[in-house]
């Protein structure tokens, strides 16, 4: 069995949020608005982490990651965007479409086990506080983003290999503003199934697995907090995981209402609108929620600038 791909298309077309030209130059200015305050705030938190030393604990480590992955995730699709949109181009290249699909699929999945690790963490830190420096040592810390980086290049990669295999008309239109996994299998005029079948899996795992993680972490910290007897040790406890809270609850209802509506309405444009969110508005609240929730972040960021 060999590729067909190589000899039957060479580029796809994006057809991206909106078709009227008259809404292109708002559609570029409010992405690219977006993207550069992502980029800045992103940057930002990283500096601000790495050069205050009270800052170099696990919770910090991990939110510089998270930080890092936003910038990663957000350049995947926004700037071939808005190259496309002030170009007045639909096209994105064989190639291109399959990196950006292979870096989509790499950052998503970090995104959802590094709020698993985070989730760990708080677990840890409220319901052992006096064993948490021991517990959530360095090494620990390394180790559970390797791993999640592990996992997720090898997820992308076989996605990714293959939609190699996959056969397309010559002309192919992508209801989408980049190339998104299941968009791209269902435009496909070979047979999907397995490809189809490893979607599913992936769904599982990346959705499942980290959820089910962070929702059992969720319940030893509610029931470590219910079991607080004063008031003001309740008050105390529940701020230091309500920032990764907000952040979980946003990320993870946002990509169930996608695809839950795109399982619903094939090839719509209402489905690209509100991916945005997850693509460009969570990367660029996540460092706002987690500073503003945080007086020790602040007071870095103030001493900082």
């Amino acid at each position: 069995m060999e590729p067909e791909n190589d000899t039957r298309i060479s580029y796809f077309l994006l057809r991206g949020l909106s078709e009227e030209p008259e809404l292109q130059p708002l559609i570029s200015g409010i992405f690219f608005s977006m993207y550069l305050l992502t980029m800045i705030i992103n940057i930002l938190i990283i500096l601000v982490i790495i050069s205050d030393s009270h800052l170099h604990t696990p919770m910090y480590f991990f939110l510089s990651n998270l930080s890092f992955i936003d910038i990663c995730f957000t350049s995947t699709t926004i700037p071939k965007t808005l190259v496309n949109i002030q170009t007045q181009s639909k096209v994105i290249t064989y190639s291109g479409c399959i990196n950006q699909m292979y870096f989509f699929l790499l950052f998503i999945a970090l995104d959802g086990f590094l709020l698993a690790v985070m989730a760990y963490d708080r677990y840890v830190a409220i319901c052992h506080p006096l064993h948490y420096m021991v517990i959530m040592n360095p090494q620990l810390c390394v180790l559970q983003v390797l791993f999640s980086w592990i996992v997720s290049l090898l997820i992308s990669l076989l996605h990714t290999l293959m939609a190699l295999w996959l056969s397309f008309c010559t002309r192919v239109e992508i209801p989408h503003f980049f190339c998104e996994l299941n968009q791209v299998v269902h435009l496909a005029s070979s047979d999907t199934f397995l490809n189809d079948m490893v979607i599913y899996f992936r769904s599982v795992l990346l959705v499942g697995d980290p959820f089910s993680g962070i929702l059992h972490s969720y319940c030893k910290i509610v029931s470590s907090i219910r079991a607080i007897s004063s008031a003001q040790g309740k008050y105390k406890a529940f701020p230091t995981c309500a920032s990764h809270l907000s952040v979980v609850s946003l990320l993870y209802s946002t990509i169930i209402l996608v695809y839950l509506r795109s399982s619903v309405i094939q090839n719509s444009h209402s489905s690209a609108a509100a991916s945005v969110m997850y693509t460009l508005v969570i990367p660029m609240l996540n460092p706002f929620i987690y500073s503003l929730r945080n007086k020790e972040l602040k007071m870095a960021l103030r001493s900082f600038l």
